[in-house]
């Protein structure tokens, strides 16, 4: 069966040195055990300037880990003043691809400065999804400046869509689109909100914080354009409540993150036999088929030289271990 990609994205309270090591060490098992859930991980909000904290978390990442490593990308110190966040990127790279980055610059001509933390931008190439390549736009927008900064994010879309030529682009991160921070009025005048070409995967009505004391869509996934909404697996876009999944207090949960990290997953690739039987069909001389063939033929044959190159690379691997074997047998004669 094919493999979804599973992509998510929290506010990280964990990554802060605390002057109690045995609180840390459980805050960096239990944000460990979320991570580990996921494919690709977007996490706003690392404020820990030594790398201390993120570096134990990669450490015991890949230690409760075995069938896959995590590897990391992080940002540089972003922010106005003296406090300064990163964005780090978490991602198997046995999964996914890291081909490039981009960190935003947010000084065009007769424009503002907005962000307060410019986006930084990283480009994928997915190995087993319908998808050739995929752009995250990770997002922690300030309270004071949220609204200015989530309409800022159509230039930031643009520009990353220039840049590497692809419409497969997703934007997620802790928006603050909710409470006093973005009134309903103000959000119908957002650019990626009132573009019916952007499509919005959590609800308004969803609740994204950890807290019992407030019920707010903070955290948000946003992607671009049919093609992308279409890898979406239906209904995965939602909140992963591990306060409730881990059975904790809400002190407990407080303590890895206030909000709840919102995940998505993409469509994977079909296997190969399948992949061929679809393309077969696709061929049949019909209208309807003419369209989704002109529409899916440069995925479908991204797709199919994926697949070769996995099988050729399983026959190698058995090639050796036969190899390994007969080895074996002759020392035992």
């Amino acid at each position: 069966m094919a493999r979804e990609l599973s992509i998510c994205t929290t506010t990280e309270v964990s990554f802060r040195l605390s002057f109690s090591s045995r609180i840390s060490c459980w805050k960096t098992t239990h944000a460990a055990r979320i991570v580990s859930r996921y494919d690709l991980i977007l996490i706003v909000g690392v404020v820990d300037a030594s790398g201390v904290s993120v570096q134990r978390f990669m450490t015991e990442l890949n230690r409760v880990n075995t069938t896959h490593h995590y590897a990391l990308q992080l940002s540089t110190r972003l922010g106005r003043n003296r406090y300064k966040e990163q964005f780090l990127f978490v991602y198997r790279d046995d999964v996914v691809d890291l081909i490039d980055c981009y960190q935003y610059e947010d000084n065009q001509e007769n424009d503002m400065d907005v962000f307060a933390r410019e986006p930084y931008i990283l480009y994928f190439k997915p190995r087993n999804t319908v998808l050739k390549d995929l752009v995250l736009i990770p997002v922690h927008t300030t309270p004071c400046d949220s609204e200015k900064e989530l309409d800022e994010l159509y230039e930031v879309f643009l520009a990353a869509k220039h840049k590497w030529k692809t419409d497969h682009i997703m934007i997620l991160g802790d928006f603050k689109a909710d409470g006093v921070y973005v009134s309903k009025k103000d959000m119908k005048e957002i650019r990626i909100r009132c573009d019916k070409n952007f499509h919005w995967l959590i609800g308004d009505d969803v609740d994204t914080t950890a807290t019992t004391t407030n019920d707010h869509t903070f955290d948000r996934i946003v992607v671009y354009g049919e093609d992308m909404l279409g890898t979406i697996v239906p209904n995965s876009a939602k909140p992963f409540n591990f306060h409730k999944e881990f059975a904790m207090t809400e002190e407990m949960a407080l303590r890895v993150s206030d909000h709840y990290p919102v995940e998505v997953e993409l469509r994977g690739a079909p296997p190969f036999w399948m992949a061929t039987s679809l393309q077969r069909r696709a061929n049949v001389d019909t209208p309807q088929a003419s369209v989704n063939s002109a529409v899916t033929g440069t995925l479908q044959d991204d797709m199919l030289k994926l697949q070769k190159e996995n099988l050729l690379l399983e026959r190698e691997k058995l090639q050796l271990q036969i190899s390994l074997l007969k080895q074996q047998l002759a020392t035992l004669k």
